[in-house]
């Protein structure tokens, strides 16, 4: 290798010291290429230099080729440092495919649409803020015409969070048709959260079923932001009443369950933190404008009605939002 490269970088040399021609430059860039191609260090090069040039001028002055061994020990460290970068390189392009691998992975823990059950009309969004999600949404099949909704925010970002949400997915996997209500899942929730998860990480969760004979929808919350109760009848809100710790900060937690009673029209909406808190021209969106969002959009369908609650939020965030946002709206139908 090291006699190849000599012989034609001495051609090199020669050809242009010989004739000045700009076609001999190119072809210096293009074996420069080959070079790195072939991961020769910049010192090897420094020193074939040295010894072309000490040959083609055999009385080339003794300082000249001193002054080589300056550059050499210069280069030494400079090779140095472009292997480490191209071994960082080479690690980031590794981790950049891990990612991807666990954001297509993440990707299978979500419905892949949200259910259709007789008399409820169910509609839900959750974008990344960035290729990976802290948020999680779930339905699980209660049987006897009762649908259970969970929507989490697990308090980190990236892989951690990935796989602290592979874990509440295949907990909940375990659910169906479960009994003790809302209370009864987010307890046995927390018991895998405490067992399993770094004491770093909390997950909220909000937990309820709709039961469609009845026409309620009881639910339970785990520290997570509350959410609405959408009255037809006279547009209003009301705020969900909300109590309980985070999932996994104690071993022994009890939940307590709210009841609310949905009249034709009626709607629960519940959401990510990241959706109150997206900042729209420097402030808080927050819940009363988030209110007026929602109120604006009800008379569509309600998946059309969170998709175009994203998309008003995103263009009037600038197409910059810091945070995950999930929209779920269950409602019933008129």
């Amino acid at each position: 290798m090291r006699s190849q490269l000599f012989q034609q970088y001495q051609e090199l040399i020669t050809s242009y010291l010989n004739e000045k021609r700009e076609d001999t430059l190119y072809a210096a860039q293009q074996m420069s290429k080959w070079m790195m191609e072939q991961k020769i260090p910049p010192e090897e090069m420094v020193s074939v230099h040295a010894e072309v040039l000490k040959e083609y001028l055999p009385d080339l002055p003794q300082e000249v080729g001193d002054s080589f061994n300056i550059l050499l020990e210069m280069m030494i460290g400079y090779g140095i440092a472009l292997r480490k970068h191209e071994s960082l390189v080479h690690r980031q392009k590794e981790l950049e495919y891990e990612i991807e691998v666990a954001v297509g992975m993440q990707q299978t823990l979500l419905p892949d649409h949200p259910p259709r059950m007789h008399g409820l009309d169910v509609g839900v969004i959750s974008v990344p803020a960035h290729r990976m999600s802290g948020d999680y949404y779930n339905f699980v099949d209660h049987g006897y015409g009762s649908l259970g909704v969970a929507l989490a925010d697990i308090i980190g970002k990236g892989i951690p969070a990935a796989l602290c949400m592979s874990m509440i997915k295949y907990a909940m996997d375990q659910l169906d048709h479960p009994t003790g209500g809302s209370t009864g899942v987010l307890e046995r929730l927390n018991s895998v959260v405490e067992r399993n998860v770094d004491v770093s990480m909390f997950i909220t969760m909000v937990y309820g079923v709709y039961e469609r004979e009845k026409h309620v929808f009881r639910y339970a919350t785990a520290g997570h932001e509350p959410g609405f109760i959408f009255r037809e009848k006279d547009n209003s809100f009301e705020d969900m009443r909300t109590r309980g710790l985070v999932l996994g900060v104690a071993k022994e937690i009890t939940y307590e369950e709210f009841t609310v009673k949905l009249e034709p029209g009626d709607a629960v909406v519940l959401f990510s933190d990241g959706v109150t808190e997206a900042r729209l021209e420097g402030e808080f969106l927050g819940r009363e404008r988030f209110k007026d969002l929602v109120r604006a959009h009800m008379h569509l369908p309600v998946q059309e009605a969170v998709e175009a609650m994203y998309q008003n939020l995103y263009e009037k965030a600038n197409y910059e939002l810091k945070d995950d946002q999930t929209i779920m709206i269950l409602r019933r139908s008129k």
